[in-house]
């Protein structure tokens, strides 16, 4: 009997979901969704609409929170892509743009 317990154990522990850091998430989740319209941080579609802290701060953005936001839901001619990207996924790509925007984009290899 121990020894089912154990091997149950055993199981429930594999299939649990290994931890990912945020930030490694979220540069694998910009690398698929994002960089497509915003590489380094640009963007091919609206050029004003950059993800560079200072066009991040003239458009109202102040942090994470609100990039997860516009993320999530979209904004203007950009869609929302909550569903895509998952319960934590706008979370921890907002976090990882922040992140990169203090950064101004150097060494931001996803």
């Amino acid at each position: 009997m121990k020894w089912l317990v154990g091997l149950l154990l055993m199981l429930e522990l594999w299939m649990a979901p290994a931890p990912v850091h945020a930030a490694a998430d979220g540069a694998a989740l910009f690398e698929v969704h994002c960089v497509g319209c915003h590489l380094n941080g640009g963007n091919i579609i609206r050029r004003g609409k950059t993800l560079k802290l200072k066009a991040l701060e003239r458009n109202g953005i102040e942090g994470p929170l609100e990039i997860a936001m516009i993320a999530t839901e979209g904004r203007g001619q950009m869609s929302g892509y909550g569903e895509v990207l998952g319960e934590d996924g706008a979370d921890a790509v907002a976090e990882w743009i922040w992140q990169q925007a203090q950064n101004d984009w150097h060494n931001a290899s996803a």
